[in-house]
């Protein structure tokens, strides 16, 4: 155990935080260009496939649903067989769909794609931030941790650039080959991850459930553009996968989602509040290439439009530094709601009123409430639990951040041509404030039982870092 503490601490010594972090956020980035470059190029390839808009936006939510549901399960396959083989598999999978969906033959090809692409790209998010607090402690790993998620945000604003830019070159089908450069990161991954878990063997039924449950809901709020049938599909895996975890979880309780960690109070009030971010930046990444087109924007333009969101990104991982520093993981979770509430009704107004540069400043807004977020979440998580449950739990949180994001997709691409686009953002206000109330009412708990504003760690719980 002493030896394979030292061994442990030696390899965070040798860990440069500020370039680890930079690379885990590249890559974390690209998996992201997955959504943001191919929002530009939906009005092309639906016009190729001769698919209209709401059938052609379900590229940008079926890669949103499969990152969101399957992220959990990288979490517990990294549990059971160490960060390396699950990170770079992964990544290799995120490639495979990539490609596919560049040299798609028909619009069914492209979905089925897209979602292998998405299956692939969801080890990232989870695992990624794993492995920083894998490799590193203390404010080491704070400061690789805000440079992550800001470096991650840059690029995922720049991907509209990048995929306007690919597309004015080689068409739709360039700009959504581009996550396949994450080939690239697979050798240095293959030295930098650890590898080696405890061997258990998955509870495939249990992410089958989760599964069953995410997909019924981002088809629910997809349906008022897609159909009936949507509606119809998407509650009836809702209503039945739900009950069904819950009655899963109590009859395996180790099982995909560790009771312990899915009662944590810590884990879930801060995912939930969390994930009002994801939901608003991805609402906008639907949303604005929309209404842009609308203005008669070519997708370059549309992709300029984000450059002032992806310099707002540099910004960030010194923000989010300075909001760990200075404040408990949740009240910074906190300060990012606040940030997101005010980015909505701003981008509302924008589009309703046709500013391009009031729109410029509320992603800007929104970028730097998602690194604070981001980092905050994985922090509070980590208080929260075990070391022994870090991946899964990592893994869930990441889920709900996720499952956020499927949301804000869904709704713009669903309620776009309902409501119009400054209905679905006024909206959207309704997750950050409800974000807001999840954590006052921590803290009044907190300060009911004479606590400080943290995470509260489960009392059987081992093996926790001091």
């Amino acid at each position: 155990m002493g030896e394979g503490k030292g061994r442990t601490a030696h390899r965070q010594s040798r860990v440069p935080p500020g370039r680890t972090g930079a690379f885990l956020g590249l890559l974390y980035g690209l998996s992201a260009t997955g959504t943001s470059a191919a929002t530009v190029t939906v009005p092309q390839l639906g016009a190729a496939f001769g698919v209209g808009h709401s059938a052609a936006a379900w590229v940008i939510s079926s890669y949103a649903v499969m990152l969101a549901v399957a992220t959990p399960l990288h979490g517990r396959l990294a549990d059971a067989a160490g960060l390396r083989l699950p990170l770079c598999i992964g990544i290799v999978v995120m490639a495979a769909g990539a490609i596919g969906s560049a040299l798609a033959p028909g619009f069914p090809f492209l979905i089925v794609a897209r979602v292998v692409q998405g299956f692939g790209a969801a080890s990232i998010p989870v695992l990624a931030t794993a492995l920083v607090t894998t490799l590193l402690a203390g404010s080491g790993r704070s400061a690789a941790l805000g440079r992550l998620a800001g470096v991650a945000g840059t690029f995922s604003a720049l991907g509209p650039v990048l995929g306007g830019g690919l597309e004015q070159l080689g068409g739709w089908r360039l700009a959504m080959a581009l996550p396949a450069l994450g080939l690239l990161a697979v050798p240095v991954l293959a030295k930098l991850a650890p590898a080696g878990g405890t061997g258990e063997r998955i509870d495939r039924t249990g992410a089958v459930l989760v599964a069953v449950a995410a997909s019924g809901l981002v088809l629910l709020l997809q349906s008022p553009a897609s159909g009936a049938v949507t509606a119809v599909v998407g509650l009836a895996l809702l209503t039945t996968g739900t009950p069904a975890i819950a009655a899963w979880v109590r009859a395996r309780p180790d099982g995909f989602l560790p009771r312990r960690v899915v009662t944590n109070p810590g884990v879930l009030r801060c995912a939930f509040a969390a994930a009002a971010v994801p939901a608003s930046w991805f609402g906008l990444l639907v949303g604005v290439p929309i209404a842009a087109a609308g203005w008669g924007w070519t997708p370059l333009r549309i992709g300029l439009l984000m450059v002032p969101a992806a310099l707002a990104g540099f910004l960030s991982p010194r923000v989010a530094r300075q909001a760990l520093g200075r404040l408990a993981a949740p009240r910074a979770i906190a300060v990012a709601c606040v940030l997101t509430a005010g980015a909505l009704p701003m981008a509302a107004v924008a589009v309703q009123t046709r500013l391009p540069v009031l729109l410029a400043v509320a992603m800007m807004l929104l970028i730097v409430a998602f690194g604070i977020g981001q980092s905050a979440l994985i922090a509070a998580v980590d208080e929260a639990v075990a070391t022994t449950d870090r991946g899964v739990a990592i893994g869930i949180a990441t889920l709900i951040f996720l499952t956020g994001a499927s949301i804000g997709a869904a709704l713009a691409g669903g309620l776009a041509d309902v409501t119009g686009l400054p209905a679905v953002f006024c909206l959207l206000v309704v997750l950050p404030v409800a974000g807001l109330a999840v954590l006052a009412a921590r803290v009044r708990t907190a300060a009911g039982n004479g606590e400080k504003m943290m995470m509260t760690p489960n009392p059987d719980d081992t093996g926790r870092r001091p």
